[in-house]
């Protein structure tokens, strides 16, 4: 009976063993993002091994954001926080780090050549942090956020290293795309933005943004008159808005050369779509 006794404890601790075994390997890795564009891509490499949260919520601009504070609680809990070179990452990363000791801090946008905000500009302060759109950057990306989940999670390498390779590859079929979609419009190369995110887009299709917004402000009058004095010479009659910033000057300069506001999105979470999306917009407005 005691033996009997005995090796039904053992069965059953061996159970417990195996079942505790078991749920660790299947738990999904938590990750924070800072904006809605990374979680496509994370998820592209992480699959069904990662849990995706998001810092800035859809609709609010990443410049100035204060995290919530049931996103502080969650992120107690992250074991990777994926960062790519925003402006309120300034403010909070150290925060972050302090909240979390033990979760890895990758920069994703680490490897990336940034271009200026203003022509001329010199200087880290006047980069473009916009790096998520242009397909080539998020190549650079891509390889970041596989070092990260190779570290966290060793265990799933084949996964994240297949996932990763068949991402690149899908990266390089849209960058073919995108050039399609831009072919035979040399010489019409200038589309209007209110705020300038799509300047590494612009670099990559060899096209060239022209903002309504000067360095983060809405233009004085002498400024708003030349951009409109620029776009009716040039014969641009679309002005593109973003939804996380006003568009009444955007409306100003687009009523003021007899033409029309459009949106585009550089927070959009099905990416891929969101990129062709916007590059038939800004060809469509090249005519």
């Amino acid at each position: 009976m005691k033996q009997y006794r005995f090796t039904v404890a053992v069965l059953l601790g061996l159970s417990v063993i195996m079942s505790a075994a078991a749920q660790s390997s299947t738990d999904k890795v938590p990750v924070f993002v800072s904006i809605v564009p990374q979680k496509y891509f994370v998820e592209r490499i992480g699959g069904d091994q990662v849990d995706v949260s998001v810092m800035v919520e859809p609709g609010v601009s990443p410049h100035d954001y204060e995290p919530k504070p049931q996103q502080m609680a969650a992120l107690a809990k992250a074991r990777i926080y994926y960062a790519i070179g925003i402006e309120f990452e300034k403010v909070w990363l150290e925060k972050f780090k302090g909240v979390n000791r033990r979760m890895l801090t990758v920069h994703t946008e680490r490897g990336i050549e940034k271009i200026p905000l203003k022509p001329g500009h010199q200087g880290d302060e006047g980069k473009d942090p916009h790096v998520w759109l242009s397909p080539v950057a998020v190549m650079v990306q891509a390889r970041n956020i596989l070092r990260g989940l190779l570290t966290v999670d060793p265990d799933h390498r084949s996964i994240y290293e297949a996932n990763y390779r068949q991402f690149l590859i899908e990266l390089l079929d849209l960058d073919a795309d995108l050039r399609g979609v831009f072919a035979g419009t040399e010489g019409r190369t200038e589309f209007m933005v209110f705020h300038p995110a799509w300047g590494y887009f612009a670099d990559a299709y060899g096209l060239k943004q022209v903002p309504v917004e000067i360095e983060g402000k809405d233009p004085k009058p002498a400024e708003l008159q030349h951009l409109i004095h620029h776009a009716t010479e040039r014969g641009i009659s679309v002005v593109f808005v973003t939804p996380q910033f006003s568009t009444k000057s955007a409306e100003t300069v687009a009523s003021a050369i007899g033409g029309q506001i459009a949106f585009v999105d550089p927070m959009a979470l099905n990416w891929k779509a969101n990129m062709v999306e916007v590059a038939e917009k800004f060809r469509a407005a090249l005519r």
